[in-house]
């Protein structure tokens, strides 16, 4: 089965466009963020991005249950495990941590264990463990959330080779800044737009370095037309457009908002213009003068002329 990993810097639209695509027939759809890092991930961006978002890196010689201990996957272990303190603890998730480590373990057998190998063991063993999990029975593809793993997608190209794709959405800086300013310990400007730029630069280069693979959709694109946004990557994965993506759903049932899944609650085009224009001008000139580059790339020179 092919994989489709999201990736977007915080409250560019990533969760948004992952609970579009839950209700999809022809997609298994992780229910969190699947944060498959593990602690081994050690390079140059460690100070910028946390482990957990990153494409995981395991030690030669591991275990399957070893391996299993080491994917972060916060979200998910948290709901299964201690399910009165997640944030998702009113999402009827019926699937225990125990019961999949061992459909993963049992997965892995006795083979060479690769990334490969672990990962789709990782999400085979969710899909097969939860009990309530809506199902069509034609799925031809996982799809997994994990902010900024972008920056990992010749990674993920090279373990998955033609069945792996990444998916990076990108959102206007003011509207995303807005809304990263909500959250109770929020980043500086400088802080934020740093990570910004590197997810967009890192995508861009492997957008031209594997086209086949790699995807850049603007979260403005997908409000105004969803068919159109998705359809290059639909075409590579070969998935039908759906109705379903009409709304965002959770196990395929429909959300009236997307929280607590993402910081974005309404995604639609009014709200995303009237986000950009909560910041003062002083941040908005700030954003523009970090960020021009990729405004003019990306072309979000039109909304910088309607809120500066």
């Amino acid at each position: 089965m092919s994989l489709i990993m999201i990736s977007a810097m915080y409250e560019n639209g990533g969760n948004t466009t992952h609970r579009i695509l839950d209700g999809h027939p022809e997609l298994h759809v992780y229910p969190f963020e699947s944060q498959p890092g593990t602690k081994y991930v050690n390079d140059h961006l460690n100070s910028l991005f946390p482990l957990k978002y990153r494409w995981p890196v395991f030690p030669l010689g591991v275990s399957a249950a070893d391996a299993y201990e080491m994917i972060i996957d916060e979200e998910g272990k948290v709901r299964s495990k201690t399910p009165y303190v997640s944030k998702f603890r009113t999402a009827d998730f019926q699937m225990t941590d125990k019961d999949r480590k061992k459909v993963f373990v049992s997965i892995c057998g006795k083979k060479p264990l690769t990334t490969e190998i672990l990962i789709d063991a990782f999400y085979r063993a969710t899909f097969m463990t939860w009990k309530n999990l809506n199902q069509t029975g034609k799925e031809k593809a996982y799809v997994g959330y994990s902010p900024i793993i972008g920056v990992d997608a010749e990674k993920i190209v090279r373990d998955f080779g033609k069945k792996g794709f990444v998916l990076h959405i990108i959102r206007n800086p003011w509207s995303a800044y807005a809304d990263t300013k909500k959250r109770p310990v929020p980043l500086s400007i400088h802080h934020y737009m740093t990570g910004w730029i590197m997810c967009q630069q890192y995508m861009a280069m492997y957008q031209e370095k594997f086209p086949k693979n790699c995807f850049i959709v603007r979260y403005e694109d997908i409000l105004a037309d969803r068919k159109a946004a998705f359809a290059p990557l639909f075409k590579a994965v070969g998935l039908k457009h759906s109705a379903t993506m009409d709304y965002p759903s959770w196990n395929s049932e429909k959300l009236t908002e997307v929280y607590p899944w993402g910081t974005i609650r309404t995604p639609t085009e009014a709200v995303n213009i009237n986000t950009a224009k909560e910041l003062s001008k002083e941040e908005i000139e700030e954003i523009y003068l970090r960020t021009k580059l990729y405004v003019d790339q990306f072309g979000y020179g039109n909304i910088y002329k309607k809120i500066k």
